[in-house]
């Protein structure tokens, strides 16, 4: 046969696929499948449209046009699910924008003043950005607003603005809490059935294919439900029986949690009567039904089975109990410090982060020079420059490579609404059906993800930009330049001029997580005390150090995520690591399952094993912090399959190779 290449002519397919946009990119462009939100659509086509026709009733539509721009503020805000942390998402960030306004109302006009100003609010942003979600957005508003302030003529005096940006974002609030009375626990107790529900999928998969992405759903649907129900236990005195119930209904899902990982070793799927009963047990703690549960499950022969249905047996009992005792109920993963002590140790850890300096320097100089251009070169609309710039550089939204491609394009498909809009529709109160559409897309759109997002938003604040400034279509070309150029500093500035732009976080990540896997292990079957205190505090460590772990590999996959929506080489690289997240994963699991199978009947390891596995873990950490990036390898080990550690000799094997593939 010959072995001359010959050249490859591409076909009508080939000429196809040469023309598409990159997986990175198409990444971005492809729409969520989360549910629309009806209710937040109604939400904020009310809270837009009412400040916008009381604006124009009273002959006032600049105040109305400000108004409604709180209330966009609100509308973005409003992303929680339990009625108290909507309170905080909302009014906590309304706050850090009327600062904001303010501090830029102050300074506008006045040249290299306001330069310095908003460079430096910028860099004290960006620092607070990297505390918490709340903080994130509360940083995010203090620096839009304040670029705003800035930027446009505001009604005068100095005050009218920040009342009425404020009034808008607690017309939101306001709107938001009005199902509290009839929905006050609703969401709590919701995100704990859905957490029932997402194990029995599980439980389901167990022994299959889909397994360990129904156990990442799981992970996912815990996390949210404790941080809902610990996060308003947190704000409780004392001990409430509602608050106490749902988090003993929570607190008995864990030995669930870790008994699957014994069921899918098994290599064959449970009887379909234990994951149905644990879908009624999420119906139960959806509905509130007490009295005594019947449950018809076949009897269990080994240590795994034996495990499911003794977890199963106690979490049905605590489900249906009517009053659990209100002193007897622990808080597994520890109750949350108060909020003014947590926000002390937040403030102390954002300022010895060299991240957070890091991230706010960034941002700093990004800000610094996008008003610094606009000083020098007369460009309209100005403040829009430095909208942008923020908007692209959140670090917690995604790649900023991709995020100012996917501004970019999703500027251009929302300028196109917008000039129809301003083209065709006259002003005055026509507007307000309007802005009640609009409006109403933003939350739709923003589920689907952030080039959706843009597009919506887009239109909306052209509409209210032209309520302040009157200059109808003449809005459109200035406002497609200026966001080009934005994200433009925010390519050079932001990304190009950083070297850790150019790296993934995922192996110095993953490197973490495996010496906590080393910790789980050792706290997992090592010594421990004889009494009975003792032990209980054991097995809490155990499950606290377990539910880390887990949480430490979720924000890996978000970081893996991430990584992949950056244009290559990194997206590329970061794909070359997902077979070594995959393999600690599963290290993690085969760990769980032996602890419970010993639980459960299973003679324990030897000391020295388990001392060696330790060394194994640790090593494995060091390797994936030295190695370069890893390759996928297909990896044949063996083991002693008699011991209850096999499995994790196994999977310890298998990672340990694909580190070294890399190295």
């Amino acid at each position: 046969m010959s072995t001359e290449r010959t050249e490859h002519i591409p076909s009508g397919r080939d000429r196809h696929h040469s023309l598409a946009p990159p997986a990175w990119l198409l990444g971005g462009l492809r729409p969520s499948t989360a549910p629309i939100p009806w209710a937040a659509a109604a939400r904020a086509a009310v809270a837009m449209s009412v400040p916008l026709a009381v604006g124009f009733a009273l002959d006032e539509p600049e105040y109305g046009a400000l108004a409604s721009m709180g209330a966009l503020s609100g509308v973005i805000s409003d992303t929680a699910d339990a009625y108290r942390m909507r309170v905080l998402n909302i009014a906590v960030p309304q706050l850090f924008g009327t600062v904001g306004v303010s501090l830029g109302t102050l300074v506008f006009g006045h040249g290299w003043l306001a330069v310095g100003v908003l460079t430096l609010i910028a860099l004290v942003s960006g620092m607070i950005s990297s505390i918490g979600t709340v903080a994130s957005v509360s940083g995010l508003l203090l620096l839009l607003n304040a670029v705003i302030g800035a930027g446009l003529p505001l009604p005068q005096p100095w005050w009218t603005a920040p009342l009425l940006l404020s009034a808008g974002g607690l017309f939101v609030l306001a709107l938001t809490l009005l199902g509290w009375p009839l929905r006050g626990r609703q969401p709590e107790r919701a995100a704990v059935a859905a957490t029932y529900r997402a194990l029995a999928d599980a439980l389901q998969a167990a022994g299959g294919p889909d397994y360990s992405e129904r156990r990442q759903q799981v992970t996912q649907a815990l996390n949210q439900a404790y941080d809902l129900v610990l996060g308003r236990r947190a704000r409780v005195h004392g001990r409430s029986p509602s608050l106490v119930r749902m988090l003993a209904q929570l607190n008995v899902v864990i030995p669930l949690v870790e008994a699957a990982p014994a069921a899918h070793l098994r290599g064959r799927p449970l009887p379909p009567e234990i994951p149905a009963a644990v879908r009624d047990l999420a119906a139960a703690v959806e509905e509130g039904r007490t009295g005594t549960p019947v449950l018809e499950l076949p009897a269990p022969h080994t240590p795994a089975e034996r495990a499911v249905d003794s977890a199963l047996r106690h979490a049905a009992t605590t489900v249906y109990l009517a009053e659990p005792d209100l002193h007897n109920v622990d808080d597994r993963l520890g109750r949350p410090a108060a909020l003014r002590v947590r926000a002390r140790h937040a403030v102390r850890d954002m300022m010895l982060s060299g991240a957070s300096w890091r991230y706010g320097l960034r941002l700093a100089l990004c800000i610094g020079l996008a008003q610094s251009l606009v000083s020098l070169v007369e460009v309209e609309r100005s403040y829009w420059v430095a909208l942008t710039v923020t908007f692209v550089l959140k670090p917690d939204f995604g790649s900023v490579f991709s995020r100012a491609v996917l501004r970019a394009l999703g500027t251009a498909a929302g300028l196109v609404i917008a000039a129809a809009v301003l083209a065709e529709v006259p002003r005055g109160w026509w507007d307000v059906p309007v802005m009640m559409v609009l409006a109403a897309l933003i939350p739709v759109f923003s589920a689907k993800g952030y080039a959706f997002q843009t597009a919506a938003i887009t239109p909306v604040i052209l509409l209210l930009s032209d309520l302040l400034n009157h200059q109808g279509f003449d809005l459109i070309r200035p406002r497609l330049l200026d966001s080009l150029i934005g994200c433009a500093i925010a390519l050079v500035a932001g990304y190009l001029l950083w070297p850790e732009s150019w790296h993934t976080r995922i192996g110095d990540r993953l490197a973490d997580t495996v010496d906590d896997a080393a910790r789980y292990v050792e706290r997992a079957f090592g010594a421990h005390p004889q009494t009975e205190a003792g032990l209980e505090a054991a097995r809490t460590a155990r499950l606290q150090a377990r539910r880390r772990i887990y949480r430490d590999l979720s924000g890996v996959r978000s970081e893996f995520q991430r990584a992949l929506t950056e244009p290559p080489p990194t997206g590329a690289r970061a794909a070359a690591w997902w077979p070594l997240v995959v393999a600690v994963e599963r290290i993690v699991d085969a760990t769980t399952a032996a602890r419970v199978r010993v639980n459960h009947g299973a003679a324990p390891p030897a000391a020295g094993e388990v001392e060696g596995i330790i060394r194994q873990l640790r090593s494995l950490a060091e390797a994936v912090r030295t190695s370069g990036t890893p390759a996928p390898a297909e990896v044949e080990t063996e083991s002693d399959d008699s011991g209850v550690l096999a499995p994790v000799h196994q999977e310890i094997a298998a990672a340990r190779a694909i580190a070294r593939t890399g190295s």
